[in-house]
C-alpha cells in the first residue's frame, strides 16, 4: 500500500473532494523517507542558481526504494508534491529524483535528463539492482 490514509481523510475524499495540503501531509506521514529526499532536492536547488539538483545516493534499503518508486510513479503523488515544492520532478533508476525550477522545465536541460540517451548514460552496474 502507497499511503497510510486517516479515515477522517477517507471519508472526506468518499464525499467531495480533498485539498492539496491535506493530501501532502497523507504523503508526508506516509512516505518519509521520500519526503525527505525530494525535500533535500528540492532545499539543494533552492540553496544554488543552477536549473536543477539530484539525488545520487541510493536509498539505503528496499523499503525506503520503495517509497521512492510509490511516490514518483504516482501521478497524483508526484504532482501534488511538484504543486507544494513549486518543482517539476524528474526521476531514473529508483533513488536519482531531481527537481527542476519551473523556468527550465521541459528545456534543455530537463529534456537531457528525461531523454533515452540520459537514461541510458545514468546505468552503471551498482544501478542495475533496482
Amino acid at each position: 500500500m502507497s499511503l497510510t490514509v486517516p479515515t477522517t481523510l477517507l471519508e472526506a475524499a468518499e464525499y467531495g473532494e480533498v485539498d492539496d495540503e491535506a493530501f501532502i501531509e497523507c504523503v508526508r506521514t506516509s512516505l518519509p523517507y521520500a519526503w525527505e529526499t525530494v525535500s533535500r532536492v528540492v532545499a539543494e536547488l533552492r540553496a544554488d542558481d543552477a536549473d536543477y539538483a539530484d539525488n545520487v545516493v541510493p536509498p539505503p534499503g528496499e523499503a525506503e526504494r520503495g517509497q521512492l518508486l510509490r511516490a514518483l510513479a504516482s501521478d497524483a503523488i508526484r504532482t501534488g508534491l511538484e504543486r507544494h515544492f513549486q518543482v517539476k520532478l524528474a526521476f531514473q533508476n529508483c533513488h536519482r529524483v531531481a527537481a527542476f525550477r519551473p523556468s527550465a522545465a521541459y528545456g534543455p536541460t530537463y529534456q537531457r535528463f528525461v531523454s533515452f540517451r540520459g537514461q541510458l548514460l545514468n546505468q552503471t552496474p551498482e544501478l542495475r539492482d533496482c
